[in-house]
């Protein structure tokens, strides 16, 4: 047998082994990436006694999309899934088609698939976020890229590059969809994974992929471990003691903030807030609050913080 086929498996294999063992599914575009990970899936749920459940969205941003979603739906009925369901979305809202398609996507993964949705994500996608991270300065959290296990996502593909899911393919004899959106060059990833990547795998005389990859797995470990600080930081009830929190190192404060405003309800928030609202703690004047997006507010007040919902009143 292929060693690529057999390397999938394994990666799945190990990765959902880890796990209690139940029926789960599995997103499927139909590029190599998703079918080689639905044929693997299907060979471990076979084994383990569990349902696997294929979920193909169709986008309906092209024409044909519908017959696209349906052939790829019957392609992991013929790898062995238990089951293929076709979802069809609405692509609309801000942030340009590719983050509209992402949402709508994601948003009819998670609404359909159960508590485990695994995804196909390659070495290659993550080289690709993590280099959008660094060049759009969006912090460790972007950089450090997609976690393996985030619920309801799994991504047991994230150490293996692309080369292999298409070997796979082509040993089971399956003609993967090429999306015509990879290759149009309007869209950010495009460029980076047809024009960036190589001209850094050039420069650097190869591996940068991998190098990138290790790199945010790297990071993601210390992020995990400051994380788990800043909780037992974070104490209990909705406000902050700001005179406890004032000796704690700045970077791991914000983490502590951070966590407590998403508890609170803050959404969208930024570096500049996060920094606004530290100064309320490490650089303490008597200033006024920190608005937040949605009308939120933080205070400090006899030395502690608390976030209140205000009306924003217009002239």
């Amino acid at each position: 047998m292929s060693e690529a086929l057999l390397t999938v498996r394994r990666a799945v294999r190990e990765f959902l082994g880890g796990l209690e063992p139940a029926d789960f599914s599995v997103a499927v575009s139909g590029g190599a990436d998703s079918l080689a990970l639905a044929e693997a899936a299907a060979h471990y749920a076979h084994r383990a006694g569990v349902r696997v459940r294929a979920l193909v969205v169709d986008h309906g941003l092209q024409e044909g999309s519908a017959e696209v979603a349906e052939n790829a739906a019957k392609t992991a009925r013929e790898l062995g899934v238990a089951e293929a369901e076709v979802l069809r979305v609405s692509v609309f809202g801000p942030g340009g088609l590719e983050a509209a398609a992402r949402r709508a996507r994601y948003e009819a993964l998670s609404e359909h698939g159960g508590e485990l949705v695994l995804l196909g994500h390659t070495r290659d996608d993550q080289a690709e976020t993590v280099l959008l991270g660094l060049g759009r300065g969006s912090g460790p959290r972007s950089v450090a890229g997609m976690r393996p296990l985030d619920p309801p996502w799994g991504r047991p593909l994230l150490e293996l590059p692309r080369a292999v899911t298409r070997e796979a393919c082509d040993v089971l004899g399956i003609q993967p969809w090429e999306d015509p959106h990879n290759s149009d060059s309007r869209f950010t990833r495009v460029r980076l994974r047809n024009e960036v990547l190589p001209l850094l795998e050039d420069v650097l005389s190869g591996g940068v992929a991998a190098a990138l990859a290790r790199t945010a797995r790297q990071l993601r470990e210390d992020l995990e471990t400051l994380d788990l600080l800043a909780e037992q930081l974070r104490g209990e009830g909705e406000t902050l003691d700001a005179k406890a929190l004032t000796p704690v190192p700045a970077a791991l404060r914000r983490r502590v903030l951070r966590r407590w405003l998403l508890d609170g309800g803050a959404r969208d928030l930024s570096d500049a807030h996060l920094r606004s609202i530290d100064a309320l703690v490490g650089r303490w004047r008597g200033q006024g609050g920190v608005w937040l997006p949605g009308g939120l507010v933080v205070e400090r007040t006899h030395g502690r913080l608390a976030m209140n919902r205000r009306e924003i009143r217009g002239d």
